[in-house]
């Protein structure tokens, strides 16, 4: 267990850090934040993040009165300081592990996690709602505060948030913590707003001097309320060219502030305790802050693994060529585009994440970062199509599940050929249900005019996205797994697919396999297992969830009676499901057993340990299969006549 210092091993609480005297903070702050470094350096998750708040998260738990008052962090990758800080010290190294203490907000774990998070921009519409229930209570003294990064707060649901919170008149604080990054730098014109605020010198001093003035007119009582707001709100729009937008809003707003200064932060949050009403605190921080690598490459120390703390240096793995499955995606799109010049990128935010960065770097004109910003994503890309362009959009599994009503309505309904690319689809590992892209093949096959493939390996996602920009018409959704791809030598000519087209990898006469995306290499990996049990079983590559390839299915049904299918994703609906359908509309008869994610959220862990705990791993496989092809035991005469009059006197 990593030494916690003098104060940080002494704070089981909050109630135990505000025993201290405001001038220790800072001294907390550096063990907090040591403390952090010591175990993420060993125990990998997201980093720069949750450093870049040490200060904020130190001084809202010394001023505010939490759990009842209610914290509600945003993406929840800023809250590991939180967790610590509410008597989680000890059990932080087991942060994203199985069975271990989640890496995000979670109201099962803790009653000081007000809000569960994982997906951007949910924050202030969480906490409107819980100071709108306080208020309805009639707990006036409760205080909500949503903490949120300027990264997410170009996400559409931020600002319906702000639009909404600004007329309900409740004790709600929105602190808006400014680094100018998501994971990769932050963009768009909001950004640019915030730079203007925070640059304006002249602003910055004499709204300091209207604060002080105003603040210490505030607690002569609430018959000063109105006059002192309209004073703020003239001397402010006189200052500003265009006006705040936040005070437009109604939002009373404070700052910049510098969010490393623990002690002023302690103060300003406790003279914002006193002011009723919505209210919008801005403060600056570093991403990364205290740690020196983390500071000057952002988007690399967001998550780095392992690492030393001492040198800075990230630890690689074992030696490794083969490629990730989004640098596949990042080099296939940058050879496409540079034949079409029809095809443009889109991504919400996620340059890096996906590998986009590889064509934004060759091609800027033809690439586009929308900010944490899905819907937009979509129909963006909806319009593109409109114009004749072909648009690969590129958002992870989990992420596309904001996007449902863009891809029926702006894509789908109108038939426009935008090629989905879902990044992270299946089990993702240590980041959990957050994050598992477990619902995509389901939710897609519903829609119609949409293709749904998923590639076995390398070469199929290389040509999959060939195949997708020469289709004329319709949505065409491509999903790929977190990861290494199973083959390193994938470069080459490209091959169009026949859409709808299946591909044999095995016959066989006993048991056929029918396995759809990254599962296919799972039956591959125990494939001379299920040989030396005697199995002659034969395996299909599906490749397309939808259209199917009808044509294989009515040969496999023709002749195998036990047929097993695997997916990575969820059972309800999948691709499963799909094969079920068939058999039922074509009246056919087997003993067919799906294996896939269950029917119930999926808590984090290694991936290999999550397959085995959904009964999708090879070992998983291996046993299916063998137990399929165990001769099913002949009820014995008496067995049959008591279960025959066990059925009848039900049904009396």
């Amino acid at each position: 267990m990593p030494d916690a210092g003098k104060y940080l091993s002494n704070i089981n609480s909050p109630d135990d850090l505000k025993k201290y005297k405001v001038e220790e903070l800072p001294a907390i702050c550096d063990e907090l934040r040591q403390y952090i470094i010591d175990v993420v350096s060993k125990h990998p998750g997201h980093f720069g993040s949750s450093l870049g708040v040490v200060e904020l998260t130190v001084a809202l738990h010394y001023v505010y009165n939490t759990p009842y008052d209610q914290l509600v962090w945003d993406v929840g990758h800023q809250a590991y300081g939180h967790k610590i800080l509410t008597g989680r010290r000890d059990q932080f190294p087991s942060n994203r592990l199985l069975h271990g203490i989640s890496g995000f907000p979670k109201r099962s774990e803790s009653e000081y996690d007000a809000f569960g998070a994982g997906h951007a921009s949910t924050s202030i519409s969480a906490a409107l709602g819980l100071a709108m229930g306080a208020k309805l209570k009639g707990e006036t003294d409760r205080n909500v505060v949503a903490i949120i990064g300027d990264g997410s707060m170009t996400g559409g649901l931020a600002f319906e948030g702000l639009n909404n919170a600004g007329v309900q008149k409740t004790n709600l604080l929105v602190v808006l913590n400014d680094n100018n990054m998501a994971i990769d730098p932050s963009v768009g014109a909001f950004k640019d707003y915030l730079v203007d605020v925070s640059t304006s010198q002249r602003y910055n001093k004499l709204k300091e001097d209207v604060w002080n003035v105003l603040g210490k007119l505030n607690r002569f009582g609430p018959n000063t309320q109105a006059l002192i707001q309209k004073i703020d709100h003239g001397v402010k729009a006189i200052l500003m060219k265009q006006g705040n937008l936040f005070e437009a809003l109604n939002f009373r707003y404070f700052g910049p502030i510098d969010g490393h200064d623990v002690i002023y932060l302690a103060r300003v949050l406790d003279d914002l305790k006193r002011i009723p009403g919505p209210k919008l605190l801005h403060i600056k921080t570093v991403k990364g802050k205290g740690f020196p690598q983390a500071e000057q490459d952002q988007t690399t120390w967001h998550a780095p693994g392992l690492f030393d703390k001492k040198t800075g240096e990230i630890i690689k793995g074992k030696t490794d060529d083969r490629p990730r499955y989004q640098d596949v995606f990042g080099h296939t799109l940058l050879e496409l585009a540079e034949r079409n010049p029809k095809i443009v990128g889109i991504t919400p935010a996620m340059p890096t994440g996906c590998s986009m960065n590889i064509m934004m770097e060759k091609l800027p004109d033809r690439t586009f970062d929308v900010g944490i910003a899905e819907e937009h994503a979509v129909t963006f890309a909806a319009g593109l199509a409109a114009q004749g362009m072909v648009p690969f959009c590129n958002i992870y599994s989990s992420f596309m599940q904001r996007a449902y009503d863009q891809i029926i309505h702006d894509v789908a309904l109108q038939n426009l050929n935008v090629v989905f690319c879902l990044d992270r689809a299946g089990i993702v590992g240590a980041d959990g249900p957050t994050h598992h892209g477990a619902f995509d093949i389901a939710f897609m096959r519903s829609i119609p005019n949409m293709t749904i493939a998923a590639p076995m390996d390398e070469h199929e996602l290389r040509n999959m996205m060939y195949t997708a920009q020469h289709k004329p018409t319709g949505p065409f959704s491509i999903r790929y797994p977190r990861g290494k791809a199973p083959g390193n030598n994938w470069h080459g000519s490209f091959e169009l697919i026949p859409i709808g087209k299946a591909r044999t990898i095995r016959e066989g006469t006993d048991v056929a396999i029918l396995t759809i995306g990254n599962t296919g290499n799972f039956v591959k990996e125990v494939a001379d297992k299920i040989i030396a049990h005697g199995i002659d079983y034969a395996h299909y590559d599906m490749r397309f969830v939808k259209p199917m390839d009808t044509d294989l299915l009515l040969n496999v049904f023709s002749r195998f009676n036990k047929i097993i299918t695997i997916e990575d994703g969820v059972l309800s609906g999948g691709f499963g499901s799909a094969v079920l359908e068939f058999m039922a509309d074509h009246s056919f008869t087997a003993n067919v057993v799906r294996l896939g994610i269950p029917d119930k959220f999926v808590e984090h862990g290694a991936s290999h340990e999550l397959y085995e705990i959904c009964g999708y791993s090879p070992d998983n496989i291996l046993e299916a299969v063998v137990k399929l092809m165990q001769p099913t035991p002949d009820l014995h005469v008496g067995h049959r006549i008591k279960l025959f009059n066990a059925f009848h006197f039900l049904k009396q």
